[in-house]
C-alpha cells in the first residue's frame, strides 16, 4: 500500500513489545553509534524524576558489563526463598497491567479503547474495525495513541505517541527483529509496520553553508543585553527601597478598623435579610400545614363516609351481581337468537359436489376463496359482486349485535358495496374500495384490496368472538364458523322481545264478512292515529285535517249503510264492494283482506281483532 493511501479505517491491531518504565540512561558516543539516530521517542511518565549521568569510557562501560555478568551468576550460589523473591522482583518491576486508546483530536473523547492486558511485557491487543467509525475518523492518517500502565494499584499515563501513518516502515512480520523498549507495531490490511526500524541509514543532507551575523549586529545584541540586565538591577534596587520604606513606616489602623466596621454592617444586613425570610418561610409552613391538616381532616370524613356506604352497599351486592349475571345472559341469548336469525337470512351453505375445498355459498351464490379471474365473463363478475355484497351486509350487521366496530367501515350497497379505509395514509378521495370488479389493472387492484379489507374485518369479527382465524382468505369458511360458535348455546334460545318493528302484513282473515269488518276498523283507526309524514298520511295524499276528516265521514256514511243493508237482510256483499271501491279511490296501501297492526308504547296491538 502506498503512504500516501494509508488511513485510520485501514488499521486493524496494534503491538507493544518490550514494555519499560525506566529512562534510557546515557550511552559513550562508540564509533558505531555515533551516527545512529534516536528514533523512539521519550516516555512522558516514570517513576523518578530524570537524573543526569557522566558519560562512561568504553573500558569502564566493558568493566560494568562484565560486573553485571558476574552478578547474575550469583543467584546459582543463593537459597531458593531468595531466588523465588528475586524472579518475583524482577517480573514485577518490568510486567504490568496495560492497555490504549485512541485519540483523533486532543481533549477529545477516544475513539477506541483496547482491552486491558494482565501482567506482561509483550502485549498482543485484540484486532478491531474502525470503518463504522464515521468518515470524519476513517479518512484520517493521523492519530494519537496513548499507553495507561497500572503500576502499585494506580494507572498512569505511560506513552503519549502521534502517529502519522504515511510515515511508517514496513516490517512484514514480528520475527527476527530486535526492538526496541516501547516500540509499538502497526497491524495494517498489508502487513506490519513500525517506527524507526529501517534496513538502510539515512543519507546526510546536503544544504548549502549559510552565511553568520556581521560584527556591528553583534555589537547591538551585546549593547540590547547590557540594557536589559542595568533594567533588571533597577527594577530590583526600587522594589527593595519600597519594602524598606514600608517597614519603617508605622501602619494606619484607620482603613482597617473602617474595613471591618463596614464588613461587620453587611454581614448584619445579610443576616437581617436571612431572619426575615426564615420568617417569612415559616410563616407559609404554618399555613401548609393548617391546609394539610384540614385536608386530612375532609378526607378522614369522606374515607368514613365511602366506608359507610360500602358497608351499606354490601346489602346490595349480591341482588346485583345476579342482576349482571342475569343481564349477561340475556344478552348471550339474545345475541344467539340473533346470530341464528342471521344464519337463516344469509344461509351460507357447502358447495355443490365436484366443487374445490372450503367452497361455500351465500344466498345461493357461490363465492372463491379470495381467487379471482380478471379475464371471467360479466355474469361471473355479477355473482361475485353479489356474493361479496351479501357478506359486506352481514358484517356490517354482526358489527352492531356482537359489539365489535369494524376496523375498515363497510357500505353495504347490495352488489355495489364499498369499503373504507381510515388507518393507511392515503387521500382522502382513494380511501373507498368497491367491492366489484370494474375492469383494469388500476380497478383490479382496488378490488383485491376491497376484499382484502373485508377479510380482515371478518377476521376482527372472529377474533373478537375468542377464534383463531387460520387463513383470512377463507371468506365464508370463517363467517359460517363465526354464526355457528355465536349461535352455540346449551340454553333455549330467548324469545324475540315484543316491541320493534313488525310487518304490517298480519295474514288473512277466514272469512270475508270479518276482513270487512277489520278493514274498517283499521281505516277508521289508522286513519285516526295517522301523523305529518307517516304512511297513513301519505296514503291519504297529503290533505291535513281536512283530507282526515273527509274520511272519516266516508267511513261513516259506509257504516250507516252498512247497517241499513244488513237491516234489509241482502246489502252485505253490496257494502264490501263499496268499501273495496272507497279504498281504491282513496289510495289505501292494502286491500280488503289485511289486517293492519297498530305500535301503542312499544306494543302492537291487532285492530282487527276487536271487530
Amino acid at each position: 500500500m502506498l503512504p500516501q493511501n494509508r488511513r485510520l479505517r485501514h488499521l486493524q491491531g496494534i503491538y507493544l513489545r518490550n514494555l519499560s518504565f525506566t529512562r534510557p540512561h546515557s550511552r559513550a558516543a562508540d564509533d558505531l553509534e555515533a551516527d545512529l539516530p534516536s528514533t523512539k521517542p521519550q516516555p512522558l511518565h516514570y517513576d523518578g524524576p530524570p537524573q543526569l549521568h557522566h558519560s562512561h569510557s568504553s573500558e569502564s562501560l566493558l568493566q560494568t558489563r562484565a560486573n553485571l555478568r558476574r552478578r547474575s551468576t550469583t543467584l546459582a550460589n543463593i537459597s531458593p526463598v531468595t531466588r523465588q523473591k528475586q524472579l518475583e522482583y524482577t517480573v514485577e518491576s518490568r510486567a504490568a497491567d496495560l492497555f490504549f486508546s485512541l485519540h483523533c483530536h486532543d481533549g477529545e473523547e477516544p475513539v477506541y479503547i483496547s482491552e486491558v492486558g494482565e501482567r506482561a511485557v509483550n502485549f498482543n491487543f485484540r484486532f478491531f474495525d474502525l470503518s463504522q467509525a464515521g468518515p470524519t475518523v476513517t479518512r484520517r492518517h493521523q492519530f494519537t495513541i496513548k499507553l495507561w500502565a497500572k503500576r502499585q494499584q494506580s494507572w498512569i499515563l505511560l506513552l503519549t505517541e502521534n502517529v502519522d501513518l504515511r510515515s511508517l516502515n514496513y516490517l512484514g512480520s514480528l520475527r527476527n527483529h530486535d526492538f526496541p523498549p516501547n516500540c509499538l507495531l502497526f497491524q495494517l490490511v498489508d502487513g506490519l509496520y513500525c517506527f524507526g526500524l529501517e534496513s538502510q541509514l539515512p543519507e546526510p543532507k546536503q544544504a548549502p553553508p549559510l552565511s553568520t551575523s556581521s560584527y556591528n549586529a553583534l555589537m547591538k545584541l551585546s549593547n540590547l543585553d547590557n540594557s536589559i540586565q542595568d533594567a533588571l538591577a533597577t527594577r530590583e534596587a526600587l522594589t527593595a527601597q519600597i519594602n524598606s520604606l514600608l517597614e519603617r513606616s508605622p501602619p494606619d489602623a484607620v482603613p482597617k478598623a473602617q474595613d471591618a466596621a463596614q464588613l461587620a454592617s453587611e454581614y448584619l444586613a445579610s443576616q437581617t435579610r436571612a431572619l426575615r425570610a426564615a420568617q417569612a418561610r415559616k410563616a407559609d409552613l404554618q399555613a401548609s400545614l393548617e391546609a394539610r391538616r384540614a385536608a386530612i381532616r375532609e378526607g378522614r370524613a369522606a374515607q368514613a363516609k365511602a366506608a359507610e356506604d360500602v358497608k351499606h352497599a354490601q346489602a346490595k351486592l349480591p341482588a346485583s351481581l345476579g342482576l349482571l349475571s342475569s343481564s349477561r345472559d340475556s344478552i348471550h341469548g339474545q345475541r344467539r337468537r340473533i346470530c341464528e336469525d342471521l344464519a337463516r337470512i344469509f344461509p351460507i351453505a357447502p358447495g355443490p359436489p365436484g366443487s374445490p375445498p372450503l367452497s361455500f355459498s351465500i344466498c345461493g351464490v357461490p363465492l372463491p376463496n379470495t381467487d379471482y379471474d380478471p379475464t371471467s365473463s360479466s355474469s361471473a363478475e355479477d355473482s361475485l359482486s353479489a356474493a361479496l355484497g351479501y357478506v359486506a351486509h352481514l358484517a356490517h350487521l354482526l358489527q352492531f349485535y356482537l359489539g365489535v366496530p369494524l376496523p375498515y367501515p363497510v357500505r353495504p350497497l347490495g352488489s355495489r358495496s364499498a369499503v373504507r379505509d381510515d388507518i393507511s395514509l392515503l387521500p382522502e378521495s382513494q380511501r373507498l374500495f368497491p367491492l366489484f370488479p370494474r375492469g383494469g389493472a388500476t380497478a383490479q387492484y382496488r378490488f383485491d384490496y376491497a376484499w382484502f379489507l373485508l377479510n380482515k374485518d371478518v377476521e376482527a369479527l372472529c377474533v373478537a368472538a375468542g377464534l383463531k382465524v387460520v387463513d383470512i382468505r377463507h371468506t365464508l369458511p370463517n363467517l359460517k364458523y363465526l354464526l355457528y360458535v355465536c349461535s352455540a348455546g346449551r340454553d333455549e334460545v330467548p324469545e324475540r322481545k315484543r316491541g320493534g318493528i313488525r310487518g304490517l302484513w298480519a295474514g288473512r282473515t277466514k272469512s270475508k264478512g270479518r276482513a270487512v269488518g277489520a278493514a274498517d276498523d283499521a281505516a277508521s283507526v289508522s286513519t285516526a292515529g295517522s301523523r305529518p309524514g307517516s304512511a297513513d298520511n301519505e296514503a291519504l295524499g297529503g290533505g291535513g285535517r281536512g283530507r282526515r276528516e273527509q274520511l272519516m265521514g266516508r267511513v261513516v256514511s259506509r257504516e250507516s249503510n252498512a247497517s241499513s243493508n244488513a237491516d234489509g237482510g241482502g246489502g252485505g256483499s253490496s257494502a264490501a264492494d263499496a268499501i273495496s271501491s272507497e279504498n281504491a279511490s282513496i289510495g289505501l296501501p292494502f286491500d280488503e283482506s289485511a289486517k293492519l297492526s297498530l305500535r301503542t308504547k312499544g306494543l302492537r296491538e291487532n285492530v282487527g281483532a276487536r271487530a
